[in-house]
């Protein structure tokens, strides 16, 4: 049989969010936005995005497959780690703007734009 045996693993509703889920999205899509900023081909910058979100994904679908917590728990904490790493991605734009961090890594097509024709 492909899903295990369920003995009614599921905890009762403490909190609202799974933490693992939640941990996840916040650890791999923060990394992924923030290597995002330093690369200039945008392949590159969608696989790191992508590869973090499905990394993600795994882990709070174990959670459900697993039959420790409930499918919303999972979604709410994917939810608050993808604000989490949002938040970060508009901090680190802001602090560029400021100067207090290096700017954005320009993408190949914006290189391309930018630099007249011969």
């Amino acid at each position: 049989m492909l899903l295990p045996k369920s003995k009614n693993r599921l905890q009762p509703r403490g909190r609202p969010y799974t933490g693992h889920s939640m941990m996840a999205a916040v650890t791999y899509l923060t990394l992924a936005v923030m290597l995002a900023r330093t690369e200039k081909r945008r392949r590159i910058r969608a696989f790191l995005v992508i590869m973090a979100a499905l990394l993600a994904a795994l882990v709070g679908t174990s959670r459900v497959y697993l039959g420790v917590h409930w499918p919303s728990d999972v979604l709410a904490g994917w939810s608050l780690g993808a604000a989490w790493a949002l938040g970060v991605a508009l901090l680190a734009r802001w602090l560029a703007r400021r100067g207090r961090i290096e700017p954005e890594a320009p993408c190949e097509a914006e290189t391309a734009e930018a630099t007249p024709a011969r």
